[in-house]
């Protein structure tokens, strides 16, 4: 790497919810960008006017701001190189597409989409079921190549709709060094002839995206590994235009794969098997469609960053909980993967289980103040939701788990699992529970290890097991088998709300 500061982006479509991979995406710009001290970008690549979404690129920016790997540079955190829309930058495009053109590295074409369907059915083949606009097929189009000077002239200026394309050379060696995948070789014959404008005079995601990385000086471009076969023009296109000694180093991120490793995970995959794929919850405001995000299935952001990172990443030594700023000082390209990482929610929800553990519970306790009051529990005692978190947290995977794991300690159970314990229960049972109601109405100090103290002195009097008690009690105070320790539980709830819980199971077995 040389001494320029680096700098990287993440340019997303604001076409819709923010994928497990494009956050993968900007994690790992951002890690690199602040490993080596320098900016991260966030530019907005809204070319396509009919794919553009309302909201979606407020989501973007809500997403990034939950995992908190905020931009240094961007529509909202605006920088040097502004605009960071693309919609807003777009007198800027025509100028270099026109130059291409000058340079006999582009052309007008003036095909209809009626022309364009026609030649992919004319020239279908069994060999080339999609025949593509290329060296073979552009002298049979109508394009500034195949018509003369003076008509194409004519057709531009009659107003009549054109795109540019790029011309892609015959048969040339194409390389590049990827920073993952080392030496990459296309031969240009390969390759399409792409559009570079369109005929609404916006830029196609090639032609933006390169004068864009160079006008904002751009050192370093992560992209998924779909975009590889798009590297031939791009390439072409920075070496006709800028030259390739300013060309930023590329890397092309491994692809997240379904559960199974078989193909790319999708958001079908998602729903077809009941995890989140998006980071955040995303409605879809043209078909009203709902998709649950991570952070509303109760992954905590600290979690579901880690857990991105080691999605095709490590640091060799078998390390797998770190906080971001042990990821900013351990990243590198070199350790990224060149096979594609599978996706395992059960792993992801261990991540989580992991960060709720390690965590002051301080860190997540307005959130799951805010679970509890969307099942009617409102709680005003802060101190003893901290001392009931502390309590339940090594029991909860995920942040909705909490309600689950402790609402007891805030009200009565709703039901009691009487048929767990209704089967061994004798009178002799029910005369142990009525001597420990007295013995607790009496205690002075309500403390778990004198509570626990207190009943097992009345079972080796009673001569009862504690252990054939103990599930009892625990009905009695949770309604169910689950739960930290039943003494601390009593001496959470309190005196009376323990006495008032016995009593009230012993009413319902009798």
């Amino acid at each position: 790497m040389d001494d320029k500061r680096v700098r990287v982006r993440f340019a997303p479509s604001p076409t819709g919810g923010l994928h497990l991979g494009g956050v993968r995406t900007v994690l790992f710009n951002y890690l690199f960008a602040k490993h080596h001290g320098g900016d991260f970008i966030l530019r907005i690549e809204d070319t396509d006017q009919t794919r553009f979404v309302p909201g979606a690129e407020e989501y973007i920016f809500n997403c990034l701001q939950w995992c908190g790997l905020q931009p240094d540079e961007s529509a909202v955190h605006s920088g040097p190189y502004a605009p960071y829309r693309q919609s807003e930058r777009k007198p800027l495009y025509k100028q270099y597409a026109e130059q291409l053109v000058k340079q006999g590295h582009a052309y007008y074409a003036f095909d209809t989409p009626e022309e364009l369907d026609e030649m992919r059915v004319t020239f279908k083949t069994a060999e080339n079921p999609s025949p593509q606009y290329n060296h073979a097929l552009r002298q049979r189009m109508r394009n500034s190549l195949t018509l003369s000077e003076h008509e194409a002239q004519r057709l531009l200026d009659s107003n009549t709709p054109y795109v540019i394309r790029i011309k892609m050379p015959l048969d040339e060696e194409i390389r590049f060094t990827d920073m993952i995948r080392g030496e990459v070789t296309f031969n240009s014959s390969q390759a399409d002839d792409k559009v570079l404008l369109k005929a609404d005079g916006m830029p196609t995601y090639h032609l933006a995206v390169v004068v864009d990385d160079y006008l904002m000086k751009i050192t370093h471009a992560f992209r998924g590994e779909e975009w590889l076969p798009s590297a031939p023009a791009h390439i072409l296109l920075w070496k006709y235009l800028f030259g390739l000694e300013n060309m930023p180093q590329w890397a092309h991120l491994p692809l997240i794969l379904k559960p199974d490793g078989n193909g790319k995970l999708s958001k079908r995959d998602g729903d077809r098997l009941g995890f989140p794929v998006f980071a955040m919850d995303w409605t879809d405001p043209r078909s009203g469609e709902k998709t649950t995000g991570f952070k509303e299935r109760g992954f905590l952001p600290e979690a579901f960053i880690n857990m991105l990172a080691m999605l095709g990443w490590n640091d060799g030594t078998g390390q797998e909980i770190f906080t971001l700023d042990e990821l900013l000082e351990k990243f590198n390209m070199d350790r990224v993967h060149k096979g594609g990482a599978k996706f395992d929610y059960e792993k992801a929800k261990w991540y989580n289980h992991e960060w709720i553990k390690k965590l002051p519970v301080a860190n997540y306790q307005p959130l799951v103040k805010e679970l509890f009051a969307e099942k009617g529990i409102e709680i005003s005692d802060d101190v003893y939701l901290t001392k009931v978190l502390e309590l339940v947290k090594e029991r909860c995977t995920l942040l909705t788990d909490f309600v689950q794991q402790s609402s007891f300690f805030f009200q009565i159970p709703a039901e009691f699992d009487i048929a767990a314990v209704k089967p061994k229960w004798t009178e002799h049972k029910t005369q142990f529970f009525v001597e420990l109601i007295r013995a607790y109405e009496l205690m002075n100090l309500w403390q778990h290890d004198e509570l626990e103290k207190e009943f097992k002195e009345i079972a080796a009097a009673s001569q009862l097991k504690p252990g054939e008690l103990m599930l009892p009690l625990r009905i009695m105070l949770v309604g169910a088998k689950f739960g930290p320790g039943v003494f601390e539980i009593a001496a959470a709830i309190g005196r009376d709300e323990t006495i008032r819980r016995i009593k009230h199971l012993l009413a319902l077995i009798q």
